[in-house]
């Protein structure tokens, strides 16, 4: 499964890159997230940053661990995630197009074994839809937060 949703910004790309940087803060400006644990934090730059993010999908909880494992300042940054027999990868990147900046996201999750491929088969249209929609809320909550502070 592979998705890209994204959104135009009203605001400079060094302060949605701020915003989108600062991951600690995410709950208060991202509404499906409900807590951000920081695990790792490397001395430079955003690579190896680690932290442990609990949202609500598909009306189950559900805690994930994350990093970051490439970043170019003001552009973008890869984060990893492996839960359940998926590796999950996602680019948030930044493009600037005159006085606003578009934010974007790909997501995609590859399936590891016999079992999660088949769940991925029989529920991915499923959870494709409802996945599409949790990214671009993010996105458009991160839109809001930039746009009115």
């Amino acid at each position: 499964m592979k998705l890209q949703v994204e959104t135009n910004i009203n605001g400079s790309r060094e302060k949605v890159w701020s915003v989108i940087t600062n991951i600690e803060g995410s709950a208060e400006r991202i509404s499906g997230i409900e807590e951000v644990e920081v695990l790792e934090r490397p001395e430079y730059g955003l690579v190896g940053f680690k932290w442990k993010e609990t949202r609500t999908m598909f009306g189950k909880t559900a805690t994930e661990v994350m990093w970051i494992t490439e970043a170019e300042e003001n552009s973008h940054y890869n984060v990893r995630a492996e839960s359940h027999g998926m590796i999950y990868k996602s680019v948030i990147a930044i493009k600037q197009n005159g006085d606003q900046t578009i934010l974007s996201m790909e997501f995609g999750g590859e399936a590891q074994n016999f079992g999660t491929k088949l769940m991925s088969v029989l529920m991915g249209p499923f959870f494709k839809g409802a996945t599409r929609k949790a990214l671009q809320k993010d996105l458009d909550d991160i839109k809001t937060w930039v746009e009115n502070n």
